[in-house]
């Protein structure tokens, strides 16, 4: 990527953005609304929520207000735990696109492998995606042998494995078996919750480069190949994560930031969820 308006091609011909706005823990109503509304602002194109955020509504008010054509955004929602199942899942789609007020998704992912089910509400997903209904989908919070588990009921493998990666968790095994895949790797969290943005490492890093924190951690995500979805409620932050496209990071300090995992999860580890 080269530019916000830059795309990665998925699998099967779909192209998505390699940043988007993530929604998570933003609440519905106008903070989601203005913080949708301040990332589409800034050039952002590709917003990211789920059942779970409760925040689809003003997601698609935001959308509604921006008077973008639908053609030039990609929205992503997800399955949540309590519908998942084959019925169930077919349903959950159609209220999601109620809430956002869209004819139809570009990425629908089942949220957690639910042991049972998850099997189950992948045979609805791909049912979705052959009828045309949503235009890719996948999985997020799979660990490679949830993977695995779904060519037992489909030919069909996810396009998209969504998960929690940032400089501590840099899930360096799930990126390799995902790219023997065909499947796009997507980082939640790409700050680790804040978490990573005070390593020394990176701070000095930073002040090499003349920028902040967040701006060289995106980066790295970037130039590893790693479609990134940084949350913020902020216009400054959201403008500033997106302004990572007049640098290039060196290959001794993407092997200096690389060097940092500690395969530290910030969230639930989807084999105990």
């Amino acid at each position: 990527m080269h530019s916000l308006d830059d795309r990665i091609t998925l699998r099967n011909g779909v192209t998505m953005p390699g940043l988007g706005l993530g929604v998570w823990r933003v609440p519905d109503g106008e903070p989601v609304i203005h913080s949708v509304l301040n990332g589409l602002e800034a050039g952002y194109r590709m917003i990211d929520t789920a059942e779970r955020y409760h925040n689809e509504r003003g997601v698609g008010e935001a959308i509604r207000r921006s008077g973008i054509a639908r053609d030039q955004l990609f929205i992503t929602s997800k399955l949540w735990n309590d519908d998942q199942g084959y019925e169930s899942t077919l349903r959950a789609y159609d209220t999601s696109l109620k809430k956002l007020g869209l004819d139809y998704l570009d990425l629908y992912l089942i949220h957690w492998p639910i042991t049972g089910v998850y099997q189950e509400s992948w045979k609805a997903m791909v049912k979705l995606y052959q009828e045309g209904r949503v235009r890719a989908i996948g999985v997020s919070n799979f660990h490679p042998h949830h993977i695995e588990s779904l060519k037992e009921v489909s030919d069909v493998v996810p396009f998209v494995d969504q998960v929690e990666l940032h400089p501590l968790l840099s899930q360096e095994p799930l990126r390799q078996y995902c790219k023997q895949q065909g499947i796009q790797i997507e980082g939640y969290s790409p700050l680790g919750t804040g978490t990573v943005l005070d390593n020394p490492v990176i701070v000095k890093i930073a002040s090499q480069y003349d920028k902040t924190p967040a701006q060289i951690i995106l980066r790295w995500a970037i130039q590893n190949d790693i479609i990134v979805i940084p949350r913020s409620t902020q216009k400054a932050h959201i403008e500033s994560n997106a302004a990572i496209f007049d640098f290039t990071l060196s290959a001794s300090d993407i092997a200096a930031i690389d060097a940092i995992n500690q395969n530290k999860r910030n969230n639930t580890d989807p084999d105990t969820v």
